[in-house]
Protein backbone atom coordinates (compact mmCIF):
# COMPACT_ATOMS: atom_id res chain seq x y z
CA UNK A 1 0.00 0.00 0.00
CA UNK A 2 1.22 3.46 -0.81
CA UNK A 3 1.60 6.22 1.73
CA UNK A 4 -0.46 8.68 -0.31
CA UNK A 5 -3.15 10.72 1.37
CA UNK A 6 -6.61 9.13 1.20
CA UNK A 7 -8.76 11.26 -1.08
CA UNK A 8 -12.15 9.50 -1.01
CA UNK A 9 -13.62 9.21 2.48
CA UNK A 10 -17.10 7.87 1.72
CA UNK A 11 -20.03 7.76 -0.66
CA UNK A 12 -22.66 10.48 -0.26
CA UNK A 13 -25.36 9.29 -2.65
CA UNK A 14 -26.23 6.83 -5.38
CA UNK A 15 -28.51 7.91 -8.24
CA UNK A 16 -31.26 5.71 -9.63
CA UNK A 17 -33.45 6.58 -12.61
CA UNK A 18 -37.21 6.82 -12.54
CA UNK A 19 -39.78 7.37 -15.25
CA UNK A 20 -42.40 8.84 -12.90
CA UNK A 21 -41.30 10.38 -9.62
CA UNK A 22 -44.68 10.13 -7.81
CA UNK A 23 -44.48 6.32 -8.13
CA UNK A 24 -40.89 6.34 -6.87
CA UNK A 25 -41.89 8.64 -4.00
CA UNK A 26 -44.64 6.22 -2.95
CA UNK A 27 -42.41 3.15 -3.24
CA UNK A 28 -39.35 4.49 -1.44
CA UNK A 29 -41.24 6.38 1.29
CA UNK A 30 -44.43 4.34 1.83
CA UNK A 31 -43.37 0.81 0.86
CA UNK A 32 -39.72 0.83 1.98
CA UNK A 33 -40.27 3.38 4.74
CA UNK A 34 -37.38 5.68 3.82
CA UNK A 35 -37.54 9.36 4.69
CA UNK A 36 -37.73 11.70 1.68
CA UNK A 37 -35.46 14.60 2.63
CA UNK A 38 -35.53 16.52 -0.66
CA UNK A 39 -38.00 16.90 -3.53
CA UNK A 40 -36.84 18.59 -6.68
CA UNK A 41 -39.00 21.02 -8.64
CA UNK A 42 -41.35 19.83 -11.37
CA UNK A 43 -41.21 16.20 -10.17
CA UNK A 44 -37.60 15.84 -11.38
CA UNK A 45 -36.72 13.65 -8.42
CA UNK A 46 -35.84 13.53 -4.79
CA UNK A 47 -33.62 12.07 -2.10
CA UNK A 48 -34.29 9.25 0.35
CA UNK A 49 -32.23 8.45 3.44
CA UNK A 50 -31.14 4.89 4.26
CA UNK A 51 -29.13 5.76 7.36
CA UNK A 52 -25.67 5.76 5.83
CA UNK A 53 -26.31 6.56 2.16
CA UNK A 54 -28.73 8.78 0.26
CA UNK A 55 -30.65 7.31 -2.66
CA UNK A 56 -31.29 9.99 -5.27
CA UNK A 57 -34.16 9.21 -7.65
CA UNK A 58 -34.06 11.24 -10.87
CA UNK A 59 -36.76 11.49 -13.52
CA UNK A 60 -34.71 10.64 -16.59
CA UNK A 61 -37.10 12.12 -19.17
CA UNK A 62 -37.37 15.42 -17.30
CA UNK A 63 -33.58 15.65 -17.44
CA UNK A 64 -33.42 14.74 -21.12
CA UNK A 65 -31.63 11.41 -20.70
CA UNK A 66 -32.72 7.86 -21.43
CA UNK A 67 -34.05 5.69 -18.63
CA UNK A 68 -31.36 3.04 -18.14
CA UNK A 69 -32.39 1.10 -15.08
CA UNK A 70 -29.73 -0.13 -12.69
CA UNK A 71 -29.34 -3.90 -13.05
CA UNK A 72 -26.72 -4.26 -10.32
CA UNK A 73 -28.55 -4.12 -6.99
CA UNK A 74 -28.24 -1.54 -4.29
CA UNK A 75 -27.88 -3.58 -1.08
CA UNK A 76 -30.25 -2.30 1.58
CA UNK A 77 -29.13 -3.35 5.06
CA UNK A 78 -31.76 -4.99 7.27
CA UNK A 79 -31.36 -6.78 10.60
CA UNK A 80 -33.50 -9.77 9.57
CA UNK A 81 -33.89 -10.54 5.85
CA UNK A 82 -36.75 -13.03 6.31
CA UNK A 83 -38.76 -10.65 8.50
CA UNK A 84 -38.18 -7.67 6.18
CA UNK A 85 -39.02 -9.75 3.12
CA UNK A 86 -42.26 -10.94 4.66
CA UNK A 87 -43.28 -7.42 5.60
CA UNK A 88 -42.48 -6.06 2.12
CA UNK A 89 -44.32 -8.95 0.44
CA UNK A 90 -47.34 -7.90 2.51
CA UNK A 91 -46.96 -4.43 0.99
CA UNK A 92 -46.98 -5.86 -2.54
CA UNK A 93 -43.27 -6.22 -3.29
CA UNK A 94 -42.48 -9.18 -5.55
CA UNK A 95 -39.13 -10.85 -4.92
CA UNK A 96 -37.00 -12.60 -7.53
CA UNK A 97 -36.38 -16.16 -6.35
CA UNK A 98 -35.73 -17.51 -2.90
CA UNK A 99 -33.67 -15.82 -0.21
CA UNK A 100 -30.00 -16.57 -0.79
CA UNK A 101 -27.62 -17.57 2.01
CA UNK A 102 -23.99 -17.27 0.92
CA UNK A 103 -22.40 -18.51 4.14
CA UNK A 104 -21.50 -14.89 4.90
CA UNK A 105 -24.76 -13.04 4.36
CA UNK A 106 -28.43 -13.44 3.49
CA UNK A 107 -29.96 -11.65 0.50
CA UNK A 108 -33.42 -11.28 -1.05
CA UNK A 109 -33.60 -9.66 -4.51
CA UNK A 110 -36.39 -7.41 -5.83
CA UNK A 111 -36.87 -4.26 -7.87
CA UNK A 112 -38.48 -0.85 -7.65
CA UNK A 113 -41.36 0.25 -9.94
CA UNK A 114 -38.87 1.17 -12.70
CA UNK A 115 -37.03 -2.14 -12.49
CA UNK A 116 -33.96 -0.85 -10.65
CA UNK A 117 -32.39 -3.80 -8.85
CA UNK A 118 -32.49 -3.78 -5.04
CA UNK A 119 -31.60 -6.42 -2.46
CA UNK A 120 -32.33 -6.83 1.22
CA UNK A 121 -28.99 -7.70 2.78
CA UNK A 122 -27.68 -8.83 6.14
CA UNK A 123 -24.07 -9.84 6.74
CA UNK A 124 -23.79 -12.24 9.68
CA UNK A 125 -20.14 -13.30 9.34
CA UNK A 126 -17.20 -10.98 9.98
CA UNK A 127 -15.44 -9.42 7.01
CA UNK A 128 -12.29 -11.22 5.99
CA UNK A 129 -9.36 -9.88 4.10
CA UNK A 130 -8.84 -12.25 1.21
CA UNK A 131 -8.40 -12.28 -2.51
CA UNK A 132 -11.00 -13.86 -4.70
CA UNK A 133 -14.55 -14.29 -3.55
CA UNK A 134 -17.83 -15.47 -4.95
Amino acid sequence: MTSQRRIVTGVDFVSLPTSYFPDALHFYSEVLGLQCTARYTRERGGEFETGNLTLQLLNSEALGVSLDRSTHPVALHVEDVDEARSELEGRGVVFHGETLDTGVCRMAFFGDPDGNALVLHHRYAPRRSQSGGF
